[in-house]
């Protein structure tokens, strides 16, 4: 199990008894299936749920335990538009309509289940009417517009090859009279380097970056071996190749690992850091490795740029060259619909490509 996947399922394994019994067995009847973080969100849109029942006067009960099935049971589609307000219209915490939309498809999950599958001891559902069937959820994230906003916020043809020389070389002179940041660039350039030419030429996500070990790595066949997220076969990684363009990064910062991150021999992640104040490298975080790329792509001129975009970059660039089956596999999607951004990405491209007029 991937060290993300650790802390969240210890994280949801805290939380569950806070649950009603019906929520935990939804969660025992789903855990085959959905990661932990999947699950662990579940969670946390029930509690948003629930509080709010509760302060609404929809529930008697005094925390989210002693919730009961009849008062789920009983809610009115005017509860659940109220609800819907409350969540995009509250002062604090104001959710995106992306948000909104995930909250409402968790709790239909909850609801589908408890009314189609689970039964009481007479063999009926637990829940006789489901409210939620009523409730449309529509799809936010629609590919051409999801390209739409990725459009001018990647890199792109030789603005891959430029960021990573960048971050070996250029940042320097933008820190140079910085002399903390100049120490710390000059401790961590090289590994900056690998992580971004490493996503910038395979598609990782950063989930799949800050779990890759030593082990996982086989340089002579430009091969890793990575848990790719939905697969929930802990013991099954899947063999995802890198461009040569990388290796060169990759075998650099192998040479210092040990040495410059004084990484123990017991420290099994590839790629590693050496806190302030601490004597011994250990495994990057994905909040140090986010914070990472931002800084770089600030003084490089790409402020939107992020590490989730670093991907999409390679996506895009691989896509040109590939068709989107292939596209799909080395992304680790799902399905092709959410490949479909990059068709609409290179759109420019083609619209390029069909006004070249050869001679016949």
């Amino acid at each position: 199990m991937s060290v993300q996947k650790i802390a969240d399922r210890l994280k949801l394994d805290e939380k569950l008894p806070s649950m009603p019994w019906f929520v935990e067995q939804f969660i025992n009847y789903k855990l085959p299936d959905l990661s932990p973080s999947t699950l662990l969100e579940y969670i946390r849109d029930y509690e948003s749920f629930f509080g709010w029942m509760i302060v609404e006067g929809l529930s008697t009960a005094a925390d989210y335990k002693q919730i009961q099935l009849l008062e789920l049971e009983t809610l009115r589609m005017e509860d659940v538009t109220n609800y819907r307000l409350h969540l995009t219209t509250r002062t604090e915490g104001t959710n995106t309509r992306v948000t909104v939309s995930r909250k409402l498809s968790s709790l239909r999950s909850l609801f589908h289940y408890l009314s189609q599958i689970a039964e009481d001891d007479d063999f009926y559902p637990l829940l006789r009417r489901n409210i939620m069937a009523k409730v449309e959820v529509k799809r936010m994230h629609k590919p051409k517009d999801t390209a739409a906003k990725l459009k001018g916020k990647i890199l792109e043809d030789e603005e891959l090859l430029e960021f990573v020389g960048y971050i070996l070389e250029g940042y320097r002179e933008d820190i140079a009279t910085n002399k903390q940041a100049l120490y710390s660039y000059e401790l961590n350039r090289e590994r900056d380097a690998c992580i971004t030419s490493l996503i910038l030429n395979s598609g990782l996500r950063v989930s799949e970056v800050v779990n890759l070990n030593l082990i996982d790595l086989d340089l002579n066949q430009k091969l890793m071996y990575v848990s790719r997220k939905g697969n929930n076969d802990e013991t099954f990684k899947t063999p995802i190749y890198f461009r040569e363009q990388a290796k060169d990064e990759i075998q650099t910062y192998l040479q210092l690992r040990e040495t410059r991150y004084r990484t123990p021999k017991k420290e099994t992640a590839l790629f590693v850091a050496r806190p302030n104040g601490q004597s011994s490298g250990k495994r990057m975080t994905k909040r140090a490795i986010q914070a990472m790329i931002m800084k770089y792509a600030k003084s490089f001129g790409k402020p939107y740029l992020t590490v989730h975009k670093l991907r999409h970059s390679f996506a895009t660039d691989y896509y040109l060259q590939n068709d989107i089956y292939k596209t799909k596999e080395q992304l680790g999607h799902a399905s092709t619909e959410t490949t479909e951004i990059y068709a609409h990405l290179t759109d420019k491209t083609m619209s390029e490509a069909i006004e070249k007029r050869t001679d016949l």
